[in-house]
């Protein structure tokens, strides 16, 4: 099916995981996708917009969103991907490794923002997903600033949504458990036992897997299609009943 056929799509953070995942499910539907990211960007499809930015330089931002609301005069939908993780409890790092984490995850999502909304003021049924994290909401060990930034995202797509919806622009955002990307194996990998580590990974969701980027980017999907305009401020979960379900096991 084509049902975005003829949409205009830029996601941040395009080149891997999640965004990768948006990426291909919006081209193998027919819509015009741009992606933005700070590396990478050579291993996306010939059909994709590549664009290489990076998220904390409004600057270039504004330019590369430039590239693809003049090219098509308008963006449908931005999906504000682009963020990094980061480990550790309330008194690991620098402040300034903090602030950098911030500045990508949160301010970063600020600056997309900024430089699209010209051009989905264009659209007639724009929409804005944000990627949040099951973090967010689940109190995850040695998550502390990670967490932080997921839940500022939620509480700003509240707002933003309250902002923009007089503009027919709908803001949501997608919460996913635990990703299945290559931050995840790599993560993994580094530990003492990597494959006790994978399982770990595996059994925070009650379904005993990690989400796929796939299942993520349905969830966006979603929120995203045109024939969608009362979902507005919400957040989906897509995290395998970690949230939601409190089970003792035997």
């Amino acid at each position: 099916m084509d049902e975005f056929d003829k949409r205009v799509v830029v996601i941040t953070g395009g080149a891997a995981g999640i965004g990768r995942a948006c990426v291909d499910y919006f081209v193998g539907r027919g819509a015009s996708v741009g992606a933005i990211d700070y590396q990478d960007t050579e291993t996306l499809p010939d059909t994709v917009h590549a664009l290489r930015a990076d998220v904390t330089d409004q600057a270039a931002v504004d330019h590369a969103m430039r590239e693809v609301g003049e090219l098509y005069g308008r963006i449908d939908v931005l999906v504000n991907n682009a963020g990094v993780s980061y480990v550790g409890d309330i008194e690991t790092g620098e402040l300034s490794e903090w602030n950098r984490v911030w500045d990508v995850n949160v301010l970063g999502y600020v600056r997309s923002t900024r430089a699209a909304l010209p051009f989905l003021r264009n659209s007639e049924s724009a929409a804005i997903v944000n990627i949040s994290s099951c973090t967010a909401e689940s109190g995850l060990r040695q998550r502390a600033l990670y967490s932080a930034t997921k839940g500022a995202i939620e509480a700003m797509t509240r707002a933003m949504a309250a902002d923009l919806v007089a503009e027919s622009i709908t803001v949501n955002a997608v919460s996913p458990g635990t990703v299945d990307t290559p931050f995840m194996t790599e993560l993994a990998r580094k530990a003492d036992n990597p494959e006790q580590r994978r399982l770990d990974f595996e059994s925070r969701q009650p379904t005993g897997r990690m989400v796929e980027p796939e299942e993520v980017a349905l969830a966006v999907a979603y929120l995203a299609h045109p024939n969608n305009r009362s979902s507005v401020g919400t957040v989906v979960t897509v995290d395998g009943g970690m949230a939601a379900l409190h089970i003792t096991r035997a």
